[in-house]
């Protein structure tokens, strides 16, 4: 085959930038797309609005908010195509607003905003509703994703990131919610789950030691009953994301880490037999069985 002409080449990147993407990675945000994006934007998201995808059932709505234009209406439209209905803020009070007005089925939330930053809003969402919490930030250091996590987010994601799996992220997300309501069904009638001292409850959903209480997060439970569910056996960090997080493709494993900690730590000086959770080095973890003495 005969060398790609120069010119094709400069047209595909201009494309590239005048979607907000990178010209070498289509499917990768510009941390700063030029300035047209916003206003190009707008405009194809007037047409998506003008013509809205029809669908048989009710569109999940999306709340976006980030204080960069740019990044903002790239994001709602890249929803908008794939069918969601979306609902943006550029700062934080006007995001609970429209939260508690609109009752949106996910909030995509930048940790940076004006006023009420992203954590604050974060909190005030928690305390009101159990909607699924996405956060955005620049900053990608642990003690950043932790906090994010235990304020009660539901997952973190670094800038610059690939729209592709902000979108999965999205959908396991909402996938998990279904995932939830089946559990819940399914729990109604479940028995009760025991490991030497420590006692799963899949019914009241409550978890417990020599009959104290286990004051547990929803997905510390759900990752906690997965696992004793499946005693003494390694399951990976990717069987995990799937199966207790929702996700179908692979993401940062990270999360599963957190969550393993925080269950370390309330499992730790229970008195009686309790198991262990082990790691199982590059691979996952193990619930091990206690040991009676």
């Amino acid at each position: 085959m005969g060398r790609i002409p120069p010119h094709v080449n400069i047209l595909a990147a201009r494309r590239c930038r005048t979607a907000g993407m990178h010209p070498a990675k289509p499917n990768r945000i510009l941390s700063k797309p030029p300035r047209h994006v916003g206003f190009r934007l707008k405009r194809l998201s007037a047409v998506s609005d003008t013509f809205p995808i029809e669908t048989s059932a009710k569109p999940t709505t999306v709340l976006v908010v980030d204080d960069e234009p740019s990044l903002r209406d790239t994001i709602a439209y890249a929803l908008r195509r794939d069918g969601f209905k979306v609902e943006v803020a550029a700062e934080g009070s006007r995001a609970l607003a429209i939260a508690r007005e609109r009752k949106p089925d996910l909030v995509v939330l930048d940790v940076m905003l004006p006023g009420l930053d992203g954590l604050q809003v974060c909190r005030a969402l928690r305390k009101e509703s159990s909607v699924p919490i996405i956060m955005l930030s620049a900053r990608g250091e642990e003690m950043d994703r932790i906090l994010g996590l235990e304020i009660g987010a539901d997952d973190y994601l670094t800038k610059p990131f690939a729209m592709r799996e902000l979108v999965a992220r999205i959908r396991a997300q909402l996938r998990r919610i279904q995932l939830e309501s089946s559990r819940n069904s399914a729990f109604a009638h479940a028995a009760s789950l025991r490991i030497g001292d420590l006692a799963i409850d899949p019914a009241s959903r409550r978890a417990s030691v020599n009959g104290l209480d286990l004051t547990l997060k929803p997905r510390e439970f759900d990752l906690l009953a997965y696992l004793v569910a499946h005693p003494d056996r390694v399951v990976t960090r990717e069987e995990l994301l799937r199966e207790v997080w929702g996700y179908e493709m692979t993401v940062d494993t990270r999360t599963v880490d957190v969550h393993i900690r925080w269950l370390r730590q309330k499992l730790a000086g229970k008195d009686g037999h309790v198991p262990e959770i082990e790691t199982a080095r590059k691979v996952g973890y193990r619930l091990g069985l206690p040991l009676r003495v």
